[in-house]
């Protein structure tokens, strides 16, 4: 999601800089201009994930995965006991 979000802001600065652009501008200024264009949308998007990441929802979702990442491993070891049990009655064909 965050390279689309990126990949649309970079399209849409492109259009902007080539609708300002007059006939007399040198291809290096355009560049340029496309260049902050980007830098702007890039820091636009990490603010936003930033901002995300340090949400209360993001903070606790991340403890609740911690909390349950033990539960998780032990669920986990119990089903691959219990296919190795299985493994082990399943005759060879």
């Amino acid at each position: 999601m965050k390279g689309s979000i990126l990949l649309l802001l970079a399209c849409a600065a492109v259009l902007a800089a080539t609708a300002r652009a007059d006939r007399s501008e040198q291809p290096e200024a355009l560049v340029r201009k496309v260049q902050e264009y980007a830098q702007k949308a890039s820091a636009m998007v990490k603010g936003a994930f930033n901002t995300l990441q340090e949400s209360e929802m993001a903070q606790q979702a991340r403890r609740w995965l911690s909390d349950n990442a033990e539960l998780a491993r032990q669920q986990l070891a119990r089903l691959k006991q219990q296919l190795a049990e299985l493994w082990k009655r399943t005759p060879a064909a």
